[in-house]
């Protein structure tokens, strides 16, 4: 991979590095299922996800996690530039059967939370939302930068 190309100094703490807009449907939920190994019936079989009183199929919450950082490593241009990543999960992701279509709309803002200068570090907070409300909380990824 290249190494990353943004400079400390050129980062400010509260900078918008950029925000992104995640469509989930069910397909991708079974995509994320064979590539995980986690076929859990929550993310796939409606009358048994109602069963355990959730509102219906939901994401993945790794799927979710995962897709969130993905701002990150655009913006930094190489995956291998996040040194640690972690959140909390804090809601659900219902994800709507479309036919196809997006059965929700996750989105994602990234801001700059912290630099060191000295480790050449900046730790990215992400606010991740549907329909308003958070679904990862404290969602922070460490990245290397030039």
């Amino acid at each position: 991979m290249n190494a990353p190309t943004i400079n400390i100094a050129d980062l400010a703490v509260g900078t918008e590095i950029g925000s992104r807009t995640i469509e989930i449907s069910r397909a991708d939920l079974v995509k994320y299922a064979g590539a995980s190994g986690d076929f859990n019936p929550i993310h796939w079989n409606e009358r048994f996800a109602r069963e355990v009183e959730l509102p219906g199929v939901i994401a993945h919450g790794m799927f979710t996690m995962g897709a969130a950082v993905q701002l990150v490593t655009d913006w930094i241009g190489d995956p291998g530039a996040v040194v640690s990543y972690g959140t909390r999960f804090t809601k659900p992701v219902p994800v709507a059967d479309l036919d196809g279509e997006p059965g929700a709309v996750v989105n994602v803002v990234g801001v700059v939370g912290a630099l060191d200068s000295d480790a050449g570090t900046a730790r990215i907070d992400l606010t991740v939302t549907l329909d308003g409300q958070k679904v990862l909380v404290k969602a922070q990824a460490m990245v290397r930068v030039a």
